[in-house]
């Protein structure tokens, strides 16, 4: 899965060999709506439209690797996915993401350790708490060899950005050279959501009274105002991943940089050739779609 500015593509290699592309037109929100734009809004829509286009990449990918049925070839274009079937499928991951990754480790902190959510430790230990969740997370759906191969897949990801990045042809011979660490990954954005969570609501929670007597009560208000604190939290994360990846060359950003590029020693695996040749498929139609925008067809091969 490539997105360029205003271009989105998927490519996938069918059982029988085959690379089909998905390709369209992309149009973000913060295109329509300028403010969206804006340092510190733009980190949150980037988060919301990746979960939406990583939905619509799998939905694809799944209806190209099932054999064909009753005689019909699959669409080279996704299958549209409902409104209502894309929101429930929205709610249902980011739910869960919730109560595992905000939730039980606010609770375990609570309820453990005995510490209030006005102390610096207190955030702190949850912090550690949800890396390590995260690490769990990953180290257990990697033992599934499905997850193995996107492993791989999102290192032929990230070596054909770097190879896109330097201005090399987008050949095997070039992708193959580079690193399967990218310091603008996903992973170390989620690192970063981390650590500034822990910055953020350690200055805040000090100011915030006690909402209730009553344990229960009290720190499912706590959850509560950690919910929409989120979306400045997911902005500022995003700003520093933004600047890690165009001065990868800065020292203190490259410290800041190191633990995501750790992390993703987790998420990425070398890839074979031919997954290269599906990531390269990829980024040429998303850079195809990027350069033509005038509504042109592309040439017969």
């Amino acid at each position: 899965m490539m997105r360029s500015p205003h271009a989105f593509a998927v490519a996938v290699r069918k059982p029988s060999g085959e690379i089909v592309i998905a390709e369209r037109p992309w149009r973000s929100l913060g295109h329509r709506f300028a403010f969206l734009r804006w340092p510190f809004f733009r980190g949150s829509v980037v988060l919301v439209e990746s979960l939406v286009n990583g939905i619509q990449a799998l939905n694809f990918s799944v209806n190209q690797a099932v054999p064909e049925a009753e005689g019909k070839p699959a669409d080279q274009t996704p299958e549209e996915i409902s409104p209502w079937a894309l929101a429930s499928t929205l709610v249902l991951a980011i739910g869960l993401a919730l109560a595992l990754f905000v939730a039980l480790p606010h609770y375990l902190t609570a309820r453990s350790l005995g510490l209030s959510a006005q102390s610096f430790a207190f955030h702190l230990v949850d912090g550690l708490i949800k890396v390590v969740f995260l690490v769990l997370y990953i180290l257990g759906i990697s033992l599934l060899k499905d997850i193995r191969r996107v492993f791989m897949y999102h290192g032929a990801e990230h070596k054909v950005i770097f190879a896109f990045e330097a201005g090399e042809p987008l050949t095997l011979e070039y992708v193959t050279n580079h690193s399967t660490l990218h310091p603008r990954c996903g992973t170390a954005f989620l690192l970063f959501v981390v650590v500034v969570s822990i910055l953020l609501f350690a200055a805040l929670f000090p100011w915030l009274p006690r909402f209730s007597q009553n344990f229960w009560l009290n720190n499912l208000a706590q959850i509560g105002v950690k919910l929409p604190l989120l979306f400045p939290v997911a902005g500022i994360s995003y700003e520093f991943i933004k600047l890690a990846g165009k001065r990868p060359d800065h020292p203190v950003l490259r410290l800041a940089a190191a633990p995501g590029l750790l992390l993703q020693r987790l998420t990425t695996r070398e890839p074979t050739p031919d997954q290269i040749e599906v990531a390269i498929r990829a980024v040429e139609a998303a850079l195809y779609l990027e350069r033509n925008r005038d509504g042109h067809e592309r040439p017969v091969d």
